[in-house]
């Protein structure tokens, strides 16, 4: 299972982007996607997740970014996407998407409950 991350990039405080994962050749709706970051320094931390199953499946969010990120799935694109709004110097770090196919909803924020890892896209926010 090979996830691709991208769209990151450098922006000021205040803008926005919008992260992608990808997983091909999957069946993407048995899939549960998390996101996770890590500034230098710092331990790996969740930011936000999303259930398998359709566009409507339950989403799950740090509450730092609860109401500026949107975690969101597209299956027929085999996409998740992180709509990031409202960017914070803090929001600065390498960004990873996870994936597993099985998940309790309270390991759902712990990395080591993440089968499969993506490469990491890198977020910075001047301020």
């Amino acid at each position: 299972v090979q996830l691709q991350a991208s769209g990151g990039g450098l922006v000021h405080a205040g803008g926005s982007l919008r992260l992608s994962c990808t997983i091909p050749g999957v069946t993407f709706s048995n899939y549960n996607i998390g996101w996770f970051r890590q500034a230098p320094g710092k331990e790996r931390e969740f930011v936000a997740a999303i259930r398998r199953g359709g566009s409507s499946s339950s989403t799950y969010y740090l509450d730092s970014v609860k109401g500026r990120f949107t975690v969101s799935r597209d299956n027929a694109k085999n996409t998740v996407y992180l709509q990031m709004n409202s960017l914070e110097p803090d929001d600065t770090a390498l960004y990873y998407c996870a994936a597993s196919s099985t998940l309790i909803t309270s390991s759902i924020r712990n990395p080591l409950a993440y089968a499969y890892w993506g490469q990491g896209t890198q977020v910075t926010v001047s301020s």
